[in-house]
């Protein structure tokens, strides 16, 4: 019987950063993940059905068709040596139970934010304050969003100064990566890291 020779001077294992993708049902997390992610995105996506128009509040995303019933994956190769791994929240109360096992290890969130729809935030960004996770809130710009200023949605949603609110399109990947940036470069600066050099 043959065997195989462990070097470990040749395996390259890379260093895996996770993230968080949050925020209400119908905020975009599901198509903020796969407009970036690298390969087709591990989606959990059902068919909204009658029974659930009496559970899940629908107003201002009338035309949404599915929910996610646990979680997205996508991911994305920065070099040879890091990749980093998405991970979509279901956006439901019910589904809240999965968060701690999604949150568990995790680098930093996104919180994504409908301002048609601004409460359905309050979950997120209490549950990533109580952890002390860091996070940046992403307004993603429906068509048809309500215009808020940053001060006002910074006092909306009762916000520490530091917090960063970046603008964006779920569904275009140069914006959605620009909401990563944003969190890893807050999360470097939090933990008094220096991001020269470091690939865009």
């Amino acid at each position: 019987m043959g065997s195989v020779r462990y070097d470990e001077q040749s395996v390259t294992v890379p260093t895996a950063l996770k993230i968080l993708i949050a925020g209400g049902f119908g905020a975009g997390k599901t198509t903020l993940v796969g407009s970036v992610s690298e390969v087709r995105p591990l989606q959990t996506e059902e068919v909204l059905t009658g029974l659930g128009l009496d559970v899940d509040d629908t107003f201002g995303v009338e035309q949404k068709g599915t929910t996610t019933v646990a979680m997205d994956f996508g991911r994305i190769t920065i070099s040879e040596d890091l990749q980093i791994y998405l991970f979509g929240t279901p956006g439901q109360d019910r589904f809240w139970f999965l968060w701690d096992e999604l949150a568990f290890g995790a680098l930093g969130a996104v919180v994504l934010a409908d301002t048609r729809r601004l409460a359905d935030c309050f979950p997120s960004v209490d549950y990533f304050e109580q952890r002390g996770t860091p996070f940046v809130v992403a307004v993603n710009m429906f068509e048809g969003h309500k215009e808020i200023t940053e001060a006002a949605l910074r006092t909306a949603l009762d916000l520490d100064p530091e917090v960063p609110i970046v603008l964006c399109d779920a569904r275009d990947r140069r914006s959605g990566k620009s909401v990563l940036i944003a969190l890893v470069e807050y999360v470097a600066e939090r933990r008094g890291l220096s991001l020269a050099g470091a690939p865009s």
